[in-house]
């Protein structure tokens, strides 16, 4: 077994420990507490001192698409405009070979471990590449296999089969770290009866799902008044697609989608009945509030999120439109955001930001009785974070001192059930 002592330890579910350690002994935490305490208690453990640093839960980033991490800077030159992004993103993709994508998400993978991230909610077209990275790093997570563009009713049960095919194939090399889910893509990519028919397979079966919903003002458009780029899209290819004329998340409740608890990717534009719907079936958001921006999307009401008891996490969407993958700098940005947003009733702290990019991500992704916390019985997914930087420097708050100064940059080490998967 094994002691990792350090200036500053934060459980999470409970107050900072100034002067603590953490127990683990191989996968599992058996305690977090103030050093000289556990070092009485374990005489035999090892004791590795991190010194002025902070320990604690790994970060956990619930919504990312790996497979795009090749795509970093190549995308800007149409940042401000969704349509084009999309279809520029599309047709990089096609031109990738099966091995230079997987590569993609190996690197990706890499870069969210060397920042901390212990888990991934990974939404894939290719979920294999997603799945192949995770196992790689070391890194748990689910691995959210995507569905193609199928919006027409007419070709929803082969389209389901394909995709139904490609899951179970996914699901074979599933493992203790990784697991497997799906992603219907979006209301305006995915025809109503195909949503209907994975929400089934979904509840039957009990498969993770992750979609991306109420992201931006054209689906706004073609949900709720059957307007837009996306309708012109469909005319062009002869696909049939009727709007519901309604908003996103309205629309995913009629379906009985929402009932399968699916974790929402973005909820950038939902009213308060939306809100509401989300809490009311248990449904999860992934918040990607640097992605959002990024596109002029707007601002998603993250306080309105938390109030509401609606599990959230923090995600960084993928590096096309991001740049990085930080979860730290994603919840210092989250928190600015939050602050700022027009009509928001009250500032999100920054002790709020380190629980929505710990056990916020841990709850949204229903890996909370694992991991999110330092809690005895709980999996050893932990991160460590040096403080010697000037920028960290004092260290009045230690909450403040991680969201607002520190960067995923300043990890020393990243251990995922106990063991190290990077470390400087």
């Amino acid at each position: 077994m094994k002691l990792l002592c350090a200036r500053h330890v934060l459980p999470i579910s409970s107050s900072p420990i100034e002067n603590g350690a953490v127990a683990i002994d191989g996968p599992k935490i058996l305690e977090a507490g103030a050093e000289q305490a556990l070092v009485s208690r374990f005489p035999d453990a090892e004791i590795e001192d991190f010194g002025n640093a902070a320990i604690l839960p790994g970060f956990v980033n619930s919504h990312s698409h790996l497979e795009l991490s090749f795509l970093r800077n190549r995308l800007d030159d149409v940042e401000h405009d969704f349509r084009s992004w999309l279809l520029k993103l599309n047709s990089l993709r096609a031109e990738m070979s099966d091995d230079e994508i997987t590569d993609s998400a190996i690197r990706g993978a890499r870069e969210g471990a060397s920042a901390g991230v212990t888990c991934f909610g990974d939404v894939g077209r290719m979920g294999y590449a997603g799945l192949t990275a995770l196992k790689e790093v070391g890194l748990r997570g689910i691995v959210y296999q995507e569905t193609e563009f199928s919006p027409d009713n007419r070709t929803a049960e082969t389209d389901f089969l394909a995709l139904a095919a490609k899951y179970e194939k996914l699901r074979e090399e599933r493992t203790d770290l990784v697991e497997v889910g799906l992603s219907p893509h979006s209301p305006y990519t995915v025809g109503s009866r195909l949503f209907e028919l994975i929400a089934q397979y979904s509840i039957i079966n009990r498969v993770p799902m992750s979609i991306h919903a109420a992201e931006s003002a054209d689906e706004m458009s073609l949900l709720t008044r059957g307007e837009g780029f996306f309708t012109e899209v469909y005319d062009r290819s002869g696909l049939e697609w009727q709007s519901p004329h309604c908003t996103p998340i309205e629309y995913l409740e009629r379906l009985g989608v929402l009932s399968a608890r699916p974790l929402l990717a973005h909820c950038v534009l939902v009213s308060d009945g939306d809100i509401e719907r989300i809490a009311a079936n248990g449904a999860a958001i992934a918040h990607c509030p640097k992605s959002n921006a990024k596109f002029g999307h707007g601002w998603a009401p993250l306080e309105r999120f938390l109030d509401a008891g609606i599990a959230t996490g923090l995600g960084s969407d993928s590096v096309a439109s991001n740049n990085v993958c930080d979860m730290l700098e994603e919840a210092r940005f989250a928190a600015l955001a939050a602050r700022n947003r027009p009509g928001s009733k009250r500032l999100l702290s920054a002790k709020e930001m380190l629980e929505t990019a710990t056990l916020g991500g841990a709850k949204a992704l229903g890996l909370d009785h694992l991991i999110g916390t330092l809690e005895a019985g709980k999996q050893a997914d932990i991160t460590i974070v040096s403080l010697d930087h000037p920028a960290t420097q004092p260290v009045g708050d230690i909450h403040a001192a991680l969201v607002f100064s520190a960067s995923g940059r300043d990890v020393v080490r990243t251990m995922v059930s106990g063991v190290a998967i990077y470390s400087r």
